[in-house]
């Protein structure tokens, strides 16, 4: 794979965006004779984070968050962002160019069925729109008397001349010892769902179930080992791979074998209609309605139904499970050294968010099996903590000055594993409210780990327990409790999550998520803690009824102790922490030494009994 590429802090985004390109799209609307054009933050793969040459949201708005949308019309716009992004969009798009409108609440249907003219046409590219986000969209059109009408020729791509070129890295074969099954089990084992739910095939579009099901990395996205491609795999577990021939190398040529047909991803649309009369399974989630249209129109059935990669890729298997505990060993040696660094060093309120960032990203580079961040560095200070997902920059850059806190949530990708963990450090002494609502947000990260559920639960009906102590004090934070994360794959994954939002996936042994309640104090500071854990196998609880399952935690790393009111904690939570922090030591100490080694033990110190 390609050296990582490290961080950098330049503005990324703004205003000028806006200014400097919505009227090339509005020239490229006359030239198509279209009166506006929708424009989501996803590309032709559905990923959260893209290539260059696909980051159409950014070009025509300024607007650099992960999730969004606008729509160009020829006298107006608007861009839509979600609750994580509601103050960063009004710093970086103008706001006498779009209207900032909410993505969830109202979302584009709204909007048009809102404020769509009768008679008017608007664009969208099939490839860019999943089914249902599609049929959302057309009905709100209709109800307009507006006209939704399919491009061969995205306006954005034809107004955006010095697009970047796509990426062409390499695939490369991703060892049996960290995947834990070859892939001719994995697709025997897909086909056969396939078949099973009465499918001749299935189309897979997402790139990390690409990955999962041919054991194969890559690195065309920044911060996930992706290669960016299509498969269609036949109910006897036969595929075809359709990926740029530039990509494959003999070795990887090799581990495909003659089961897999390698064609040109420039052909996926032929591959497409050769399914006539055939019963095609598409997920319409995650595949576009360019690929459902394609299919029906080569005369195929296209049965809508689940990714039949994913929730096998969610189930982590035995070698998956300990590749994840190896990796957060080897990253949390890596993460103790810079929290020694930040409570020593950092404390004289001269360093700033970028230098934080960039000692931490040090400090993991010194591992020689680190392959990439699984994402850019949340560096927050002060005010910016208070942003869920900020991303620091030279224009927002701030000190961690004295009597404040200091957010940060990182990551890495290594070979066998991926991770994901936020910590909050005090910057001098802290207030007895931060201490106060530190203490909250870790009884809700407690109990979601220490929590013992029956088979069917599912991350919804989790949530509460981690929201439970702020609420009862009237708070509260506006993001998921929890996500799933891959094995050496994106640091989002699903189909399971933890959130408020209605999830119907039961957790599973196996399954990775995330656990990071949080509380933000607008102007003030952020508070969050994360650690990763994986869903263990059901065990007898001693005079229960049922089987339960449950929580181990893989995250190797301490929860500052003074940060923490321990009059607000109760036993059974005071034992938890000290356990946790019994497993940091045994974990970690042997990867540190001289004053790390020191802080680490005082660090990890049982508190139980302990006054604040």
């Amino acid at each position: 794979m390609t050296q990582m590429i490290s961080q950098t802090f330049d503005v990324k985004g703004g205003p000028h965006y806006g200014r400097e390109n919505v009227p090339k799209i509005r020239a490229a609307l006359d030239e198509l004779g279209l009166d506006g054009f929708l424009i989501p933050h996803e590309d032709e793969y559905d990923n959260e984070y893209l290539p260059d040459c696909n980051e159409r949201l950014l070009w025509a708005t300024g607007f650099s968050g992960s999730a969004g949308a606008a729509l160009v019309m020829k006298d107006r716009a608007a861009v839509f962002v979600d609750g994580r992004y509601t103050l960063q969009v009004k710093n970086q798009v103008d706001g006498e160019i779009f209207e900032y409108a909410d993505l969830v609440e109202q979302g584009m249907a709204g909007w048009i069925e809102d404020k769509g003219k009768a008679g008017e046409k608007i664009g969208y590219d099939a490839r860019l729109h999943s089914p249902a986000a599609l049929h959302r969209l057309q009905v709100a059109a209709g109800r307009a008397g507006v006209t939704l009408v399919p491009v061969s020729e995205n306006p954005v791509d034809r107004a955006w001349t010095d697009r970047p070129e796509p990426p062409m890295t390499p695939v490369i074969p991703h060892p049996i010892e960290y995947a834990g099954e070859d892939h001719g089990s994995k697709r025997a084992r897909v086909g056969a769902i396939v078949g099973k739910e009465g499918a001749d095939a299935a189309v897979i579009t997402a790139p990390p179930s690409i990955a999962w099901l041919f054991n194969v990395r890559g690195s065309d996205v920044s911060r996930s080992p992706l290669p960016l491609s299509a498969a269609i795999i036949d109910k006897d577990g036969t595929a075809t791979f359709f990926v740029a021939p530039e990509k494959i190398t003999d070795e990887t040529r090799a581990h495909l074998g003659n089961e897999i047909a390698l064609r040109p991803e420039s052909e996926f649309g032929a591959g497409l209609a050769e399914y006539t009369g055939k019963t095609v399974r598409v997920d319409p989630t995650t595949a576009s309605a360019w690929v459902l249209e394609s299919l029906r129109g080569g005369g195929a059935e296209v049965q809508q139904a689940e990714d039949p990669v994913m929730r096998p890729k969610a189930r982590k298997n035995a070698a998956e499970i300990e590749g994840a505990r190896q990796a957060h060993i080897r990253d949390g040696g890596a993460i103790v050294q810079f929290l020694h660094w930040l409570d020593t060093f950092a404390q004289s309120g001269q360093v700033d968010e970028i230098e934080a960032a960039q000692k931490l990203e040090s400090f993991r580079k010194q591992l020689p099996e680190l392959r990439d961040l699984s994402f850019d560095t949340i560096s927050g200070a002060q005010g910016n903590g208070a942003f869920a997902h900020y991303r620091v920059s030279e224009a927002t850059n701030l000190k961690l000055a004295q009597g404040t806190l200091y957010l940060v949530d990182s990551g890495g990708q290594y070979p066998d594993g991926t991770t994901d963990i936020t910590r909050t450090v005090p910057i001098g002494a802290p207030t007895a409210e931060m201490r106060t609502q530190f203490t909250r947000v870790l009884k809700g990260h407690i109990a979601l780990s220490m929590v013992r559920f029956p088979k069917g639960t599912t991350g919804t009906q989790l949530d509460v327990l981690a929201r439970l102590p702020l609420w009862q004090a009237g708070f509260d934070y506006d993001h998921g409790t929890g996500h799933g994360v891959g094995s050496f794959l994106g640091v989002h994954e699903g189909p399971q999550r933890i959130s408020k939002a209605a999830n119907t996936v039961p957790l599973e042994p196996g399954m990775i998520v995330s656990n990071e309640p949080g509380y933000y104090k607008a102007d003030g500071y952020g508070i969050r803690i994360e650690n990763l854990q994986f869903v263990t196998d059901a065990a007898d609880i001693a005079g229960g009824e049922r089987p339960m399952l449950g929580f181990e935690t893989l995250t190797v790393a301490p929860i500052h102790k003074g940060l923490i009111d321990t009059h607000l904690l109760t036993a059974d939570e005071l034992a938890w922490l000290d356990s946790y922090h019994a497993m940091v030591r045994q974990r970690v100490l042997p990867l540190v030494s001289g004053e790390v080694a020191d802080w680490l033990l005082k660090a990890t110190e049982p508190l139980a009994g302990a006054t604040p």
